[in-house]
């Protein structure tokens, strides 16, 4: 790409964040994101994150991490701390081995969903558990409603059926209506849509956003186009409209637009 090239590109970008932003939308193209390519971790960050800094890409709203990890065979992330944050892992491929100081011990895998509350501290790692494949997984972030609960882990495995050509819901503030709990006022929903199919979603709390991110395949939502490993949030709104347009996975994510631990 040519410096001029590369101009332009980031004059359209600022531009398509100003209208973004007139309009209570933000659009996050996968290209966008950044990057930190170890070799035995390539990792993808939409929100600032490690060595990657953007200053208008720190967070939405509470949702203030979104990871889109490759992990290499028997590899992994060794002992580290965290605390105050709600973490969410959703393995997309694999197998990812877990590890703290809590005392559990588990492997996560497609279909299953974990969260950790790491309120006053936790100590954790991470590895793909395999020796001959890789393990792909998102790694989220939520700023609590909470300061320093105690740390608590849980993970559920879910009916993936359950989630096609409508929104299923795996992460809420109290458990009902299924998936894991966070110390938040956020919901977040996996669908698996058919071609052409149509998936309105109703906010559940006011003044909550909704940020979206596609897995695979391409979508419309409020008339925007997204297509796999772009993300689209929005905000001031009570329901978005989704259409399908191919055969297409996505992540919804509502959380708190203004909020305070």
């Amino acid at each position: 790409m040519t410096m001029e090239l590369k101009e332009e590109v980031i004059v359209e970008r600022k531009q398509e964040r100003k209208k973004s932003i007139m309009s209570n939308t933000v659009f996050h193209p996968a290209d966008s994101r950044g990057q930190a390519d170890h070799g035995w971790l390539n990792s993808y960050h939409t929100f600032s994150f490690g060595h990657w800094y953007d200053p208008e890409r720190i967070h939405f709203g509470a949702l203030r991490v979104l990871n889109d990890d490759t992990v290499e065979a028997g590899m992994g992330f060794g002992t580290h701390p965290h605390d105050n944050m709600e973490i969410i892992s959703i393995p997309l491929e694999g197998d990812l081995e877990h590890k703290d100081s809590m005392g559990n011990v588990a492997v996560i895998k497609h279909g299953d969903v974990q969260v950790m509350s790491a309120g006053t501290g936790i100590f954790h790692s991470e590895y793909n558990k395999n020796k001959d494949r890789r393990v792909k997984f998102l790694q989220i972030w939520v700023f609590p409603n909470k300061r320093n609960v105690k740390p608590r882990y849980d993970q559920i495995t879910l009916n993936t059926e359950d989630r096609h050509n409508r929104w299923q819901q795996i992460v809420s503030p109290d458990g009902e209506g299924g998936g894991v709990w966070i110390h938040q006022d956020a919901w977040f929903h996996l669908g698996h849509f058919d071609k052409r199919i149509s998936a309105p979603y109703t906010l559940k709390k006011q003044g909550n956003g909704v940020y979206a991110f596609v897995l695979s395949g391409s979508v419309t939502i409020n008339g925007q186009m997204l297509n796999i490993r772009d993300g689209f949030g929005i905000w001031n709104t009570d329901a978005i409209t989704m259409k399908d347009e191919s055969d297409a996975e996505v992540l919804l994510m509502e959380v708190p637009m203004n909020f305070s631990a």
